[in-house]
C-alpha cells in the first residue's frame, strides 16, 4: 500500500497543472486581450440582404456600427459579410477609419445644426444641463458613445437607419467650436468699425 502511494506521488509532482479554460496550453486562437478598449462599439442595425443568382438567392448580412471614445471622437461604418460576426468586424474597421472630432462644450454642442443627406434630415440642438439626450433610436445610439450628455434632436424625412446615421455624423462634423465662431463675429465687428 505504501509502495503504491510512493509510486503515485512522483508522477503527480511531474505533471503540469491543468489549464482552467480547458483545451491546450499553447492555444493561440482563444487568446483574449484584457487591455481596456479605447473605443466603445455599438451595433445599431443588422440586415439580411440577398442577391439573385442563377441557382437562387445568395444571402449576406449588412451591419451598421458606431464607435466612440465617450469624449469627442465618433465614427459610423457600414459593411457586408458572409455571417453576422464578419459583417460587424468589417463595419467596425470602417467606422474606426472614418472618425470625426466633435466640439463638446459643457457636455452639449455649441450651436444648433440641421443637415439633409439623401432623404434624411436631422436637427440637433444644444440643451441645458440635466436635460439628457432627447433623441430617436439611431441618433440616440450615436450620441450615446460621445461625450455629449444634454441634447435635443429631431429626425425628419427618411426612416432609413443608414441615411439617418450618416446625416447625424454630418451634422456633428459641421459643428463649429464656440471659440471660433465668437472670434469670427468679434473680428467682423472690428472690421465694420474700422470701415466706418
Amino acid at each position: 500500500m505504501s509502495e503504491q502511494a510512493a509510486n503515485t506521488t512522483p508522477r503527480a509532482e511531474g505533471r503540469q497543472p491543468r489549464n482552467p479554460r480547458g483545451g491546450r496550453r499553447d492555444d493561440r486562437r482563444n487568446v483574449r486581450d484584457d487591455a481596456p478598449k479605447e473605443f466603445e462599439e455599438l451595433v445599431i442595425n443588422i440586415d439580411r440582404v440577398s442577391r439573385v443568382v442563377k441557382g437562387g438567392r445568395r444571402f449576406r448580412f449588412k451591419a451598421l456600427v458606431v464607435v466612440g471614445n465617450r469624449k469627442d471622437k465618433v465614427g459610423v461604418g457600414v459593411a457586408k459579410g458572409a455571417d453576422v460576426q464578419a459583417a460587424i468586424a468589417k463595419a467596425t474597421d470602417v467606422a474606426k477609419k472614418h472618425l470625426i472630432t466633435i466640439p463638446v462644450a459643457n457636455e452639449t454642442i455649441p450651436h444648433d445644426m440641421e443637415v439633409k443627406l439623401s432623404g434624411a434630415r436631422v436637427l440637433i440642438k444644444p440643451a441645458a444641463p440635466g436635460t439628457g439626450i432627447i433623441a430617436g433610436g439611431v441618433v440616440r445610439a450615436i450620441i450615446g458613445v460621445t461625450g455629449i450628455r444634454n441634447l435635443l434632436s429631431k429626425s425628419l424625412g427618411s426612416t432609413n437607419k443608414v441615411n439617418i446615421a450618416y446625416a447625424t455624423i454630418e451634422a456633428l462634423n459641421s459643428l463649429v467650436p464656440r471659440e471660433q465662431w465668437l472670434g469670427v463675429k468679434a473680428g467682423a465687428k472690428a472690421k465694420a468699425g474700422e470701415e466706418k
